[in-house]
């Protein structure tokens, strides 16, 4: 199968509420232009200097959303053109991508990462972290940036019933807090979900996912 009859397969079992981010990291120039000369528009990478390389050398009509653990140092470089930063979890990290995009005059939208999964290894806030950082008043002062919603990471298992408890948990906690009135607030997305499990994040309530090696193969 190619790459192009992939992603149609793929578009054609997402209902259209559901954003699909398609997961490029390691894949050459070449591929991600077979899918976008198939229609895709937003690419996801887990290392800000690849993501640079390739913004660099692809269509500007891209969206570029970084979804790997995000090193505060290293936000300088993607502030000028990175579109949705899926991995936020740190006051400290969203200070300096308030700073990085009001140096760049733009507001730049995030999700905020929640630890769902029950391996130590994930990254993410948890409820009380989340909690803490929405209502500190460090968070209200940051003017140029902009929640759009969470997202997580189910634990790496073969366990349906694990996987599902741990997505309605992402899904209960985005519910307690979608109507919180903060001025750089707009909740409207949940990301969870990859190749192996984006079906059941959906009926979970995603409409974001993630999906890579379904689209492009294994690395």
């Amino acid at each position: 199968m190619s790459i192009a009859s992939n992603l149609n397969t793929i578009k054609a079992s997402l209902p259209e509420n559901v954003t699909l981010v398609a997961v490029s990291k390691t894949k050459p120039v070449s591929d991600l232009m077979q899918a976008y000369d198939a229609g895709q528009r937003i690419f996801g990478e887990n290392k800000i200097q690849e993501m640079v390389d390739k913004y660099e050398q692809m269509p500007k009509d891209i969206q570029w959303h970084m979804i790997g653990h995000v090193q505060s140092n290293k936000v300088k470089f993607m502030a000028p053109f990175v579109s949705l930063i899926h991995g936020v979890d740190s006051l400290k990290l969203l200070q300096e991508i308030n700073k990085q995009a009001v140096k760049n005059n733009r507001i730049i939208d995030c999700l905020l990462q929640i630890h769902i999964a029950e391996e130590e290894t994930k990254f993410g806030l948890d409820e009380n972290e989340l909690n803490e950082l929405l209502s500190s008043s460090e968070f209200k002062e940051m003017k140029n940036i902009r929640i759009l919603g969470l997202m997580g990471m189910a634990t790496f298992t073969e366990d349906q019933n694990q996987i599902k408890k741990e997505f309605t948990h992402l899904k209960s906690i985005f519910d307690s807090i979608e109507k919180l009135k903060i001025e750089n607030y707009n909740l409207n997305t949940i990301s969870m979900g990859m190749s192996g499990d984006y079906q059941l994040a959906i009926t979970c309530g995603s409409n974001m996912v993630r999906i890579g090696s379904s689209i492009f193969g294994g690395r």
